[in-house]
């Protein structure tokens, strides 16, 4: 493995950009333990999913910076730069990650409202009289 794999995941308005290098298996988001930024066991889970094939995250130290969108976007930018950056070191793990749809960038992004519209679609109240 080459000394440091660089990343980057997306996901509505967060970037996540994904330092990989090996050690021992921490991880720093911001500054900050991982059970501390997402508290949530569903979200850490979600984050280490492309772990699963490989057996643990225990070779690899990530330093995680993350910013934009809502903790739940930023999980998921994680876990596509993660992908992206595993990818990157061992392309065997390409196919199974595609399988799974690690390594796809979701698109769907907040709609713009629009002039005469209360929203994006939605339009004001009509009044007959």
């Amino acid at each position: 493995m080459s000394e440091e794999t660089l990343a980057t995941g997306r996901r509505k308005t967060a970037v996540a950009s994904i330092r990989l290098r090996s050690g021992k298996g921490n991880v720093d988001i911001n500054g900050r333990k991982i059970e501390e930024y997402f508290p949530l066991e569903i979200q850490r889970k979600t984050i280490f999913s492309p772990f699963e094939k490989l057996g643990g995250n225990n070779r690899y130290d990530l330093v995680i910076r993350v910013r934009g969108g809502g903790i739940e976007a930023q999980a998921i930018a994680i876990r596509l730069g993660l992908a992206r950056a595993l990818v990157e070191n061992d392309e065997n793990l390409r196919h199974d990650f595609k399988e799974h749809g690690y390594l796809t960038r979701d698109s769907r992004k907040k709609e713009r409202k629009k002039y005469g519209r209360a929203g994006a679609r939605k339009r004001f109240q009509f009044s007959k009289r």
